[in-house]
């Protein structure tokens, strides 16, 4: 029982042969070491991230493409709407266990991807793709801008862009490009910006083959001429009253029908499929 092989060889787990020989299969065992495990792991998180950033970019795409709003009221765990961002993140959870597991409440630590500044850098990086797009649908054929201002709900004077042009099979396109916030509407200014915009976008300049703006224009133009002014002060008299009221616009409407069913009756105007 004193033997030293004897008691080197024992069946308990704390001498050192079985020690020595646990050690032996740990280090045989490749896919075990630490660092393996460490990768394992590391490399199932951004897997568990990619698949929900993934899942944020895809419902804000839509959203985008809807033209909806994406933050809540109330974004709150007790809240019954979260708004339209997080409640179309829930119902696409729905439809994946996957999503499910690695979405909202059950990302890892803070990786939500919900905060504003997350949606606007992928807003933005959308809006980037969809400029470069039409970048290349333009070319470098001839294009013309259409200008207009307008104000936002933080009452930022804002100039939206649109780019109106001849594509490759001959069809002509108007693509809204951009938006950009001007300290006034001043025409320097409104130029300055317009560069700004086309030269960052290596749209050049000369290429552009006519300039469209607002009715503020027509409206100073139109003060020269009587005629014209007094037709558009009433013009604008007649809007306000029909569209304040339902009643008024529905039987608008009604009276509208009644003369095109009147026209169609004289053939005045046809019935063919898509009109009136």
């Amino acid at each position: 029982m004193n033997c030293s092989l004897i008691g080197h060889e024992a069946k308990d787990s704390n001498t050192p042969h079985k020690i020595a020989e646990k050690c032996c299969e740990d280090l045989m065992n490749y896919s075990g070491h630490i660092d393996k495990l460490v990768e394992k792991q590391t490399s199932k998180e951004m897997e568990n991230n990619r698949l929900w950033l993934k899942t944020s970019i895809e419902c804000a795409s839509w959203l985008a493409f809807q033209a909806c709003a994406f933050r809540g009221h109330d974004e709150s765990l007790d809240s019954k709407n979260r708004g339209s961002f997080i409640e179309l993140i829930k119902h696409t959870s729905t439809f994946n266990e996957n999503v499910a597991r690695v979405v909202l409440e059950n990302a890892l630590r803070n990786a939500k991807y919900t905060s504003p500044t997350i949606l606007e850098e992928i807003l933005h990086i959308l809006a980037s793709k969809v400029r470069n797009a039409i970048h290349e649908e333009i070319g470098d054929a001839k294009f013309c801008i259409l200008v207009d201002e307008v104000r936002d709900e933080s009452k930022r004077e804002q100039m939206a862009i649109i780019l109106r042009f001849v594509d490759k099979e001959g069809f002509i396109k108007e693509r809204f490009f951009h938006v950009v916030h001007v300290r006034d509407t001043t025409a320097l200014t409104l130029k300055n910006e317009i560069c700004v915009v086309l030269s960052h976008y290596n749209l050049h300049i000369e290429n552009i083959r006519g300039q469209g703006y607002d009715v503020a224009a027509l409206v100073t133009a139109s003060r020269e001429v009587k005629d014209v002014h007094q037709f558009f002060d009433h013009l604008v008299n007649i809007i306000n009253i029909v569209v304040g009221s339902s009643k008024r616009n529905d039987e608008l409407q009604h009276a509208q029908a009644e003369q095109v069913e009147n026209m169609i009756a004289s053939n005045e105007i046809g019935t063919r499929r898509g009109a009136n």
